[in-house]
């Protein structure tokens, strides 16, 4: 039997776009209840599509290892078999992946049996520290159970002003530098970026209106450059149409069209060749962005809100210090630190 994720054309508002069907195109009814049951929560259109994925990965899997054995027949064991599986591949998933998929499955198996996955044969106590929310008090150790990866510790370095201003150089439209400018100056994700409406932007004011992950909304401050190609965008390139979308195509037959993630992927694949610098994306122009804004000074309160942000923790881990930032602050230590004198000949 073959498993496929369908998006039909048409569905309930109150139902997933997304649907597990097999090769008869019959639905995999505990797979899409359970993102029925998300799309009520609102989740967004993009975490149903990944938790499908994630849920079709684990099916065709189970239909190729466990046969026609039921869900409430898993457990933390059969998880572990499906991790080893995952690891043993040419090209395995990386641990942030697998994680996400197990959190999904032991959402599932809660959803339809109201309790968490049952241990079996196998378990995997991990300790960790919680305290307070608001950060006082000593932290408590507790215990957690289930398999989890460890994800391994990434340092993502914010692009030098010099890679930002080649790659700047490299655009030739007013709409792709708008588009730049508003991840750079204003640390907007890409998904933000391509949903931008109109109706968001009030340029007098030198204020955006941006609508986050959660359906979160938030004011921005737009600067003189990023009003400017704006203004210039819309004044001389952007084609007549009936869309509401700020970002449309230029030419060809989507001209006039919503621009897509997939069309914003392909212009910075074309502009990393173009300018030569091939770390340029969208995510590493928002670790830019936040790089630049702690070397300014800015508090992490304030960050927090620009970029977005539930909780603040995330601010912390989102913005790293980068060697050479260390580099510097050393320099600048060293040079105010207790002087030694230092002898001559010995």
């Amino acid at each position: 039997m073959k498993l496929s994720l369908l998006l039909p054309p048409a569905t309930p508002a109150s139902a997933s776009p997304y649907r597990l069907v097999d090769d008869a195109g019959q639905e995999i009814d505990w797979a899409n209840a359970f993102l029925d049951a998300q799309r009520v929560r609102q989740l967004s259109p993009h975490s149903l599509r990944a938790y499908g994925y994630d849920l079709l990965h684990f099916a065709r899997w189970s239909l190729q290892h466990r046969g026609s054995r039921t869900l409430h027949e898993i457990d933390e064991s059969t998880l572990l078999d499906y991790v080893r599986d995952q690891l043993n591949e040419d090209s395995p998933p990386t641990p942030q992946t697998i994680n996400h998929r197990l959190g999904v499955l032991r959402s599932l198996y809660r959803f339809h049996f109201g309790h968490p996955l049952t241990a079996g044969s196998h378990r995997f106590p991990r300790p960790y520290l919680t305290q307070s929310p608001l950060g006082y008090g000593r932290p408590c150790r507790r215990m957690a159970t289930g398999l989890r990866l460890k994800e391994p510790h990434r340092l993502i370095l914010p692009l030098s002003a010099d890679e930002v201003a080649k790659f700047w150089r490299s655009f030739r439209t007013f709409r792709d530098l708008a588009l730049v400018a508003l991840m750079l100056l204003n640390g907007l994700r890409s998904q933000e970026t391509i949903d931008l409406q109109l109706q968001d932007l009030q340029l007098a004011e030198a204020q955006l209106r941006v609508l986050g992950k959660g359906k979160k909304p938030r004011l921005l401050p737009l600067p003189k450059e990023t009003i400017q190609v704006i203004q210039n965008y819309l004044r001389l390139e952007r084609p007549l149409t009936h869309s509401s979308a700020l970002f449309v195509s230029l030419k060809g037959r989507p001209r006039g069209l919503p621009m897509t993630l997939a069309g914003l992927r392909s212009l910075f694949r074309h502009h990393r060749v173009r300018s030569q610098v091939l770390q340029a994306n969208p995510h590493r122009f928002r670790h830019t962005f936040g790089a630049d804004m702690v070397r300014a000074g800015i508090s992490l309160p304030a960050l927090q809100q620009l970029m977005g942000h539930a909780q603040i923790l995330t601010t912390m881990l989102y913005v790293q210090i980068a060697p050479q930032d260390v580099w510097r602050e050393y320099a600048r230590a060293v040079e105010n630190r207790t002087r030694l004198s230092v002898p001559q000949d010995l």
